[in-house]
């Protein structure tokens, strides 16, 4: 039962009878109360052709799907699935309408308060909204199949010989149903895709249930009890779709995000693009997580563009009360922080992703896991990412399209507790109050929102046909998965655009504690945007700066937020980063740095190879780069080796086009290229990293050869010795000290070994690492003071 026609029976271009040589026509009618009944059978009537007789033509009625009812299946539909296989089957329904408005139709708060679901109007109101507003009421035909076609799919779907019909009759209902859901669909729109009988057909399915088998020899456990457990963690898992929930938790998400935010940009020809890659392939959008609004703008905007909702992975501390239960009916599904011992929760998720892929149903989850407390990426997550590729590979779908999305704000209403979170404080856990005092921080204006969509990328281009991969077991990324994760990470980096906030930022914390006047600022930001403008790199509106003048509309709004102060009463107005806020600054620094650090690594290497006495200063200058590019690995999403260094060698190109031939040469002719890039950015980006790198490395080696046990009272400790360093000015950047940071600085010591080992390794391990440090830190300082001299013969 595929395609479909739509009838309005008020109207004279309601469909015909339909279209076949059968001798006979079943009509399985889905009615929810007498009223829908008595319409459907007056349609039949109408339109039944003179050369069908009466006798030819059936109307079995089927258990409501809108209601719940404890109507049984009508015997004669078993009995006509077993005899009759030239019959006709055409699946007939009455569809309501919500009112018209604005050329759309959809469920509102006003509608539901005095009138209840518009899609469901019940015995009383159904009788009023046919008199009154006849359009609203629609009679759905869906395209027919012959009684040989269901039993052969019966066959596939089951696995069994075709002459076996027991639950054939269910099958055939639930095939009415959702044949006639895409009937509705013409009516209403692809943005109600959604997914029906899902617990029905995972359970059923063959692969299913011999996997349960499977699984209860493995554990010594009964399958009954197995299948009880699976059946049970997939109620929990799965989300379950109602039409009125999915509008009015859209109105709920853009009443959200409009307390705060003017609106939202995004490019209308990307939203075709996706369109067009959905009606065929199953996608799933892979966003960062900026703000617990990321969700809403994504929902919001694909409900408006007519997209169907996503299938959203959600972290089970969300499913509270009594948010959970809503959201779940508008597509969210919550899933467990940690089940890697629960081999059957484990197989009901992989089943339940399989299900959705095969069904070409969107996914979405974030790629980072959780929000970015820093700005910048977090490392992917392969969980989900994993389980995606396994269905790929089993063939579940011929490719699957991920979209990786960037959602950028032009500031930030979570910053202050992300902070917080940075030195220390603890995340507040999700509640009702939560979310209340969440939307209660919207109520200031925060300019507008951001949304773009990276470059698609195809699995099967990716990893090849999915006939090419062996079968293995889901779960455990392997080496293909982590490459598209960072892939994915990658592009949304390419899309990210650079906000006068972002600008503003950099420009301000490069002079770490140093108010800054207009003019002053008015210059980093000339030099800032002319970057920014010759490498073409996205931007959401272009930055206004033919007078310092126009500079206190982008400042302002951050000292109303409390990051910036402003200081009028002298000779000229000063603005600097605000009391503790450096961390809250660094955010939106962070946002767009990795457009910044290619030439950051660019100028220490140079520096490097004008400073060492080799004879190969060429081959010293693409050593550091790649030494560089290993410290901070854990902190930037870098290409492979190969193209990184092809993205340096142009880099470099935008100061010097022969650069490679013609300056590689001696100390002087390094000097001179590293003299001619404006602005320098080594110091401005890179020292905060560096410094706080510097202090885990001075703890590690104050452990001398003891290997680290717990992490989190060592990262602590951390923080208090970082406000220390602080304190007497060992550390030069407030935002050094973040356990942000810090956690990085313990992953790159972690991966050199450098935690636990052998006593001597250890403690030379752990001394080289830090000496390696301060000899960045060292020409951090020399490209520091080059950037201060040539500041001061500009503004002198």
């Amino acid at each position: 039962m595929t395609d479909s026609r739509a009838h309005d029976p008020k109207r004279p271009e309601e469909p015909g009878w339909p279209t076949s040589r059968a001798s006979r026509v079943i009509f399985l009618v889905d009615a929810a109360s007498r009223l829908e009944d008595r319409l459907l059978r007056a349609w039949i009537e109408r339109q039944r052709p003179e050369s069908f007789d009466a006798q030819q033509v059936s109307v079995i009625r089927l258990p409501s799907s809108r209601r719940r009812r404890s109507d049984r299946l009508d015997a004669r539909l078993e009995a006509a699935l077993a005899t009759d296989d030239g019959a006709l089957l055409a699946p007939l329904r009455v569809a309501w309408l919500a009112r018209e408005k604005d050329g759309r139709r959809a469920a509102r708060f006003a509608d539901l308060l005095p009138l209840g679901d518009p899609r469901d109007p019940g015995r009383l109101r159904e009788r009023w909204v046919l008199r009154a507003e006849p359009d609203r009421c629609r009679v759905v035909l869906a395209e027919p199949a012959r009684v040989a076609e269901l039993r052969s799919r019966w066959s596939s779907a089951v696995g069994e010989d075709v002459a076996q019909t027991v639950g054939i009759a269910e099958f055939t209902s639930r095939q009415a149903a959702l044949a006639l859901d895409r009937a509705e669909r013409q009516l209403r729109g692809a943005r109600y895709k959604v997914p029906r009988f899902v617990h029905e057909d995972i359970v059923s399915h063959p692969a299913f249930r011999g996997g349960v088998s499977r699984l209860a020899r493995g554990l010594g456990r009964s399958e009954r009890r197995v299948a009880r457990d699976a059946a049970r963690y997939l109620r929990e898992i799965a989300a379950t779709h109602s039409p009125l929930m999915i509008d009015l938790f859209t109105e709920m998400c853009h009443n959200s995000f409009s307390r705060g935010y003017g609106g939202v940009r995004y490019d209308a020809n990307q939203i075709e693009e996706i369109r067009a890659l959905a009606q065929t392939h199953p996608l799933v959008f892979l966003p960062a997580h900026k703000s617990n609004l990321d969700h809403a703008v994504l929902r919001y905007i694909l409900h408006e563009q007519g997209l169907p909702p996503n299938h959203t992975a959600g972290g089970i501390n969300m499913n509270f009360f009594p948010i959970g239960s809503v959201v779940r009916r508008t597509g969210i599904f919550f899933i467990r922080r940690s089940f890697k011992d629960n081999a059957t929760y484990k197989f009901v998720l992989n089943h339940y992703i399989d299900f959705l892929i095969e069904k070409r149903f969107p996914l979405e989850w974030y790629i980072e896991g959780g929000r970015s407390r820093s700005g910048k990426l977090r490392p992917p997550r392969f969980g989900l990412l994993n389980y995606v590729v396994d269905a790929y590979r089993r063939g579940k779908s011929e490719d699957v399209i991920l979209i990786p999305v960037s959602i950028a704000y032009d500031r930030i209403s979570d910053v202050s507790e992300y902070a917080s979170e940075q030195l220390g404080g603890l995340k507040e856990r999700e509640s009702l109050g939560w979310l209340v005092r969440f939307l209660r921080r919207l109520g200031s204006q925060y300019g507008d929102i951001d949304l773009r969509f990276g470059e698609p990328l195809s699995l099967r281009k990716e990893l090849g046909a999915p006939e090419e991969h062996e079968i293995r077991e889901p779960g455990g990324a392997d080496l293909a998965v982590q490459k598209l994760a960072f892939g994915v990470c990658d592009r949304i980096n390419r899309v990210t655009p650079v906000t006068p906030t972002s600008l503003a930022m950099l420009a301000l914390l490069g002079r770490g504690d140093r108010a800054m006047s207009l003019s002053e600022i008015g210059h980093a930001l000339r030099e800032l945007v002319e970057y920014v403008e010759v490498r073409k790199l996205p931007i959401t509106q272009p930055v206004q700066l033919a007078s310092d003048e126009q500079l206190p509309g982008i400042l302002d709004p951050l000292v109303t937020g409390g990051v910036l102060t402003r200081f009028d009463e002298g000779a000229e107005t000063v603005y600097g980063i605000g009391p503790n806020q450096h961390l809250a600054a660094a955010y939106y620094r962070n946002t767009v740095i990795h457009f910044f650090i290619n030439t950051a690594i660019a100028e220490l290497s140079l520096l490097r190879a004008s400073e060492v006495e080799v004879a190969d200063r060429r081959g010293e200058f693409w050593q550091e780069v790649l030494r560089l590019r290993d410290l901070l690995k854990f902190e930037f999403f870098f290409a492979e080796k190969q193209i990184f260094q092809g993205e340096i060698r142009r880099e470099l190109a935008f100061h010097a086009p022969r650069w490679e031939d013609e300056h590689l040469g001696d100390p002087d002719s390094l000097r001179e290229l590293l003299g001619g890039i404006r602005p320098l950015h080594a110091h401005r980006f890179l020292r905060p990293f560096l410094e706080a790198y510097a202090l885990v490395a001075d703890q590690l080696v104050a452990l001398g050869a003891q290997p680290l046990g717990d992490e989190e009272p060592w990262l602590r400790k951390c923080l208090a010795l970082g406000r220390q360093y602080r304190l007497q000015r060992r550390i030069r950047h407030p935002e050094s000290v973040s356990k942000v940071l810090f956690a990085s600085a313990l992953r790159l010591a972690r991966n050199r070994g450098l935690l636990v080992g052998e006593e001597e390794e250890l403690g030379d391990g752990r001394r080289a690492f830090a000496d390696e440090i301060r000899r960045v830190i060292r020409r951090v300082d020399a490209i520091e003071a080059l950037a201060t001299a040539r500041a001061a013969g500009v503004l002198n």
